[in-house]
């Protein structure tokens, strides 16, 4: 049994239960309230609602029972634990708000409105389950199969996949309703790509200065940024040049500047857009920077060993 939760984490389930709620939320009060539908496996539990009036907490569990099958096979242990657990939790969130709703929100003469809260509440919940390895099945686990084998972004795999069932949806929405329908789900694949790849987005730096090894040390000292310095030459003065490479998050920037400005005016840099980094200073917890210290520590004490044996 031990083995069955190897690699499950208390904090990622937390956040996909926070994020069914956003998503269940999203739901019941903004598409359910003003007839909008939905893209996706949630959109056909909600045309199922419409038209036979069955609760889409219980469509919900019954569609995803086949996906499940397949995500055991494709997915892996890990992320089908979290998918069930998402899948559950939704099921449970939507049942919660259709029997115990929060508050009504008189938003039916201002359906924009309802259109982007909507798509920001949905997007971002199924943001966060997506951050947290998880899914709630469906479409879901269809556009993170699309991403693991086409690399197609979960966001724009979601939009299509929403579109088409937004288009079988009209046998019960008016032309209107299928427009603002739209709107919520592109909000919504906008609001995913955004959490998945804009919340961990850093810049990076080419810096080419003759004093890079003052600014590196800056850096080193104010931001505890490490950087890498490579070696290139001038297409029209041929003169040899180091080049700094550092990577740092957006609020580091100005910062980042202002050292170079004050060591090397005359510097010329860029600066780019990273969607996704990792590695120590981004994503390794002062744990593992500790545990990585630890092994530095020891291979060096290692190495002297080792000269002192040859000696």
């Amino acid at each position: 049994m031990a083995r069955l939760f190897e690699g499950i984490r208390i904090k990622n389930i937390v956040i996909i239960l926070l994020g069914t709620l956003l998503f269940g939320f999203g739901i019941i009060h903004f598409n359910l309230q003003n007839g909008l539908a939905h893209g996706g496996f949630t959109g056909i539990t909600l045309l199922i609602y419409y038209l036979f009036t069955i609760e889409p907490s219980l469509t919900n569990l019954l569609l995803n029972v086949p996906l499940f099958l397949i995500g055991y096979k494709l997915l892996g242990r890990v992320m089908l634990i979290y998918s069930i657990i998402g899948t559950l939790a939704l099921s449970g969130s939507l049942r919660l708000f259709e029997l115990y709703p929060v508050t009504e929100i008189p938003l039916q003469n201002d359906m924009i409105l309802v259109s982007l809260f909507a798509g920001v509440c949905v997007g971002a919940g199924l943001g966060f389950i997506f951050r947290a390895g998880g899914t709630t099945g469906g479409a879901d686990i269809l556009a993170r199969l699309a991403n693991k084998y086409i690399g197609m972004s979960l966001g724009r795999f979601m939009f299509t996949f929403d579109a088409f069932v937004i288009t079988i949806s009209m046998i019960h929405l008016n032309m209107t309703q299928a427009m603002y329908t739209l709107v919520t789900v592109f909000v919504a694949s906008r609001v995913i790509d955004f959490i998945i790849e804009g919340a961990s987005a850093a810049k990076s730096t080419m810096i080419i200065s003759s004093k890079t090894e003052e600014i590196s040390a800056e850096v080193i000292k104010r931001m505890s940024r490490g950087s890498t310095v490579l070696t290139g030459k001038g297409s029209f003065t041929q003169d040899n040049r180091e080049i700094m490479y550092c990577v740092v998050n957006r609020n580091e920037l100005i910062q980042l500047k202002a050292i170079i400005e004050e060591i090397d005016p005359y510097a010329f840099f860029s600066i780019n857009d990273v969607k996704e980094v990792s590695g120590e200073g981004f994503t390794f917890d002062q744990a593992q920077r500790q545990i990585k210290a630890d092994q530095s520590s020891k291979d060096e004490k290692f190495v002297s060993e080792d000269k002192l044996v040859s000696h």
